[in-house]
């Protein structure tokens, strides 16, 4: 009978939404992506539904990515382009829809559990940005004073690490069950596995891999009490889940085969793990190579739930017919890799093209009165990212007809982005650097 019941409800209002999202997770983090972290629920649930091989971050850092993930748009159109400090007074700009305020609209219980990372002054919160209900960190936990809190209150200054993956946990099993009887949204950004590293006792040493590897089989522990909440309360079928991460692995972690880490615009600061489960609607242990982002989230939902879609133009684009199995890639155009303000990138199909790059790289420490520089490359580099994920060969040369078709549609895209986007732009284009000639890697030595 409580089956019947479960599949009754299922029919008759609009699918659950759970969005689980790491803080600096490598794409070669998971034991399913490769890793020797044994990750046995994240595996599980990408065995009961699909896993992504070309899932991009908007971003490669923290505060960017979560806007782009909770409003569908490049973060550089929605006030945050950088990390944001405790004691910013920014965040999201007042003209955004975030995910939660569009669920919200369309009735959903909403409830973020977590990092939040998107502004911390008044009118800036979760609470403000469409959810019922706050609890975690406001901004990154190696930011002092580190406070843990329910909704507006303060509850624990500073709030212990180690012992905050069970604390979101427990609070997200609660959630479901308080919620089971209406659609929800649960946005679970995890704290983990930002640094610093403090794994719960009962994970302290578990994994063989060091605190890293702790930390990660932690929050894999996470994910299997959501799963099982998700059945015990008889909306599993129901529920589509997401799972990925906000940026590549920072100091500690692996990108896999692919190049560069957090705080980059190669591969591995910005490609980084999706899985997506939701039984009877996404098949059972696909694995998909569509290119897709972030930003993809919101159209995604919207279309699923019904939910109205926010009135800003959206950047990403409607993931659906490839998490069913009836596309195998979905329309779209050119992807913009940006680091802070600047355009460094940008992918079409297969080829990726790097224009710009910084002269110091990010998170190396600056001696008084340096700043860093986007410098334009003397040449641009072009990259097959599908057969040439390390990023090694440079085949600009051998294809300029692609090289010039891409710095077309970067010529198209610059003038749609905020003012500052372009000025910062045509500044890296103007500036004069040296070209310095290399060999071409001989044709045999590529893939």
């Amino acid at each position: 009978m409580a089956a019947l019941g479960s599949a009754a409800r299922a029919q008759t209002r609009p699918p659950n939404i759970v969005v689980i999202y790491a803080d600096d997770l490598g794409y070669g983090d998971l034991g399913c992506y490769g890793s020797q972290i044994q990750t046995p629920h994240l595996d599980a649930m990408a065995a009961q539904g699909m896993r992504f091989t070309h899932f991009y971050s908007a971003s490669s850092v923290c505060s960017p990515s979560r806007a782009a993930l909770l409003t569908g748009r490049y973060p550089i159109r929605t006030g945050v382009p950088r990390v944001l400090g405790q004691n910013d007074a920014g965040g999201l700009d007042e003209s955004e829809t975030t995910l939660a305020e569009m669920l919200r609209s369309a009735g959903y219980a909403t409830a973020c559990i977590g990092k939040w990372h998107l502004g911390n002054a008044p009118g800036a919160t979760a609470l403000d940005r469409g959810f019922d209900s706050f609890f975690g960190i406001p901004y990154s936990h190696d930011m002092w004073p580190r406070p843990l809190m329910v909704d507006r209150a303060v509850v624990e200054q500073p709030a212990q690490v180690e012992a905050l993956t069970r604390r979101f946990t427990d609070r997200a099993v609660d959630f479901i069950a308080q919620s089971k009887d209406r659609p929800f949204f649960l946005y679970m950004p995890h704290t983990a596995p930002h640094i610093p590293l403090a794994p719960g006792k009962d994970f302290d040493g578990r994994s063989g891999q060091g605190a890293y590897g702790d930390v990660v089989q932690e929050m894999d522990w996470s994910v299997g009490q959501v799963l099982e909440a998700l059945r015990a309360n008889g909306v599993d079928e129901n529920t589509l889940v997401l799972f990925s991460s906000d940026n590549g692995p920072w100091y500690q972690g692996s990108p896999g085969l692919l190049r560069g880490r957090k705080g980059q615009t190669y591969e591995g600061g910005m490609r980084v793990p999706l899985i997506a489960r939701w039984p009877g609607r996404i098949p059972e242990g696909a694995v998909s190579d569509a290119f897709a982002s972030t930003m993809d989230v919101v159209p995604t939902v919207a279309r699923w739930t019904g939910a109205p879609l926010p009135a800003n133009r959206l950047d990403g684009a409607d993931l659906s017919p490839v998490l069913t199995g009836e596309a195998s890639q979905v329309e779209r155009g050119p992807f913009f890799y940006f680091n802070d303000i600047y355009l460094q990138c940008a992918r079409i199909g297969e080829w990726k093209l790097h224009i710009s790059r910084f002269d110091i790289p990010a998170f190396v420490p600056l001696k008084k009165g340096v700043t860093r520089v986007n410098l334009r490359l003397p040449r641009p580099e072009l990259y097959n990212v599908v057969h040439d994920p390390e990023e090694s060969y440079d085949r600009a040369s051998r294809n300029p007809e692609i090289v010039a078709s891409i710095q077309a549609a970067i010529a198209a895209a610059v003038p749609t982005f905020p003012a500052g986007v372009i000025d910062a732009h045509q500044e890296t284009m103007r500036r004069r650097v040296r070209d310095t000639p290399t060999a071409a890697p001989p044709e045999e030595a590529e893939p």
